[in-house]
């Protein structure tokens, strides 16, 4: 993924460290050593200089160093900037789960939040959490995507997972897989349809996005025998969407759908649940996918993988996917942008819109 971010527009990137065991600190330092991205950004970490230092040394990085600021407008346009969210000494256990670690990510993100929220920041990037260690009264989500919906009062958003050639979003979530059958509506499927339609849109710059919608059953329900979700589910819910001049096709059976490489025909890809969606992507771009929330006033995005505990301290682990979840938020900014000033004239905006085309 090439950033596209102009110079002169330079997005005020926040990055949470995620959990202080895992590679979050490793990640976000190598990829911070490359100057061309801070040519391009202004950084802003939430973290710990003190646990940032213990990982360079540890890391045998000898050539980087954060700039130590109060606040995130303190922060120097071209050096990469961190703000201690604790002053205290902090035990770190590579590698392993614990209550500090869990509670050092918290408030990282919250600090990260707020800035997002006073508008001290453009964008942010997080570091891989413990889902677990996290735990606690102000964090009883079953991952970020959850809490930024909870915190910015967004109930219609799309964990939407993004490489070089695809762009996959899950109609249900975190959710266990026994629920899916019962969550799944037509009301639902067209909803997160629409909210694709429009990220791909505005976040991504398509004009006319082509959606591919996957079926929940095996050969697409095969013509009832396996399941009828997809006669009375998804296909009324891809052929509303196709009223409302949003371009959706399916539903596709996903096992074809992906071994034949339909996938590169669409700009989206609608999965039913999370590891229909999760499984094909990750096998393609494990170690440089970023997952964005789709629908949120605001952008985060974050690398699609974990916090790695068995490569924590061992300089082994790529920063690949962090840099694009990076280049990615700075990217959206600016579409945002172009889309919203675009729209906001609607000379400039005639004929942008999709038409009843499926052609």
């Amino acid at each position: 993924m090439e950033p596209t971010v102009e110079k002169e527009k330079r997005v005020r990137v926040g990055i949470t460290h995620g959990d202080v065991n895992g590679i979050g600190y490793e990640i976000i330092i190598k990829t911070l050593q490359d100057q061309r991205l801070i040519e391009l950004y202004t950084i802003v970490v939430y973290g710990s200089s003190k646990v940032a230092s213990y990982h360079r040394k540890t890391l045998n990085i000898n050539d980087f160093n954060f700039n130590l600021v109060k606040k995130a407008d303190q922060a120097h346009p071209r050096r990469p900037n961190i703000v201690n969210i604790h002053d205290e000494e902090i035990k770190i256990d590579l590698g392993k789960s614990t209550a500090i670690a869990g509670e050092l990510a918290l408030l990282s993100l919250e600090a990260a939040v707020d800035d997002l929220m006073k508008n001290n920041i453009d964008v942010v990037v997080t570091a891989p959490i413990n889902k677990k260690n996290i735990q606690s009264p102000g964090f009883t989500f079953p991952g970020h995507t959850e809490y930024f919906a909870k915190k910015f009062n967004t109930g219609n958003y799309l964990m939407l997972m993004v490489n070089n050639v695809l762009r996959i979003g899950v109609v249900t979530g975190h959710i266990p897989l026994a629920s899916v059958k019962e969550a799944l509506t037509e009301e639902l499927v067209l909803s997160k349809i629409q909210v694709l339609n429009l990220s791909l849109m505005r976040d991504f710059g398509i004009v006319k996005p082509r959606i591919a919608v996957l079926a929940l059953n095996p050969h697409a329900g095969d013509d009832g025998l396996l399941g009828m979700e997809e006669k009375t589910v998804i296909q009324p819910a891809i052929d509303k969407a196709y009223s409302q001049n949003i371009l959706a096709y399916g539903p596709y059976p996903a096992d074809g759908f992906f071994g034949a490489t339909t996938f590169r025909n669409f700009d989206g890809i609608l999965a039913m649940y999370h590891d229909q969606g999760m499984l094909p992507f990750k096998l393609m771009s494990f170690d440089e996918g970023v997952n964005f929330t789709a629908g949120l006033p605001v952008i985060r995005t974050s690398p699609a993988h974990g916090t790695a505990y068995d490569l924590a301290g061992k300089n082994e682990a790529s920063p690949e996917a962090f840099r694009n979840a990076l280049y990615l938020a700075g990217d959206i900014f600016m579409h945002r942008q172009e889309y919203d000033e675009l729209h906001a004239n609607p000379l400039r905006s005639a004929g942008n819109q999709p038409d009843n085309n499926r052609s």
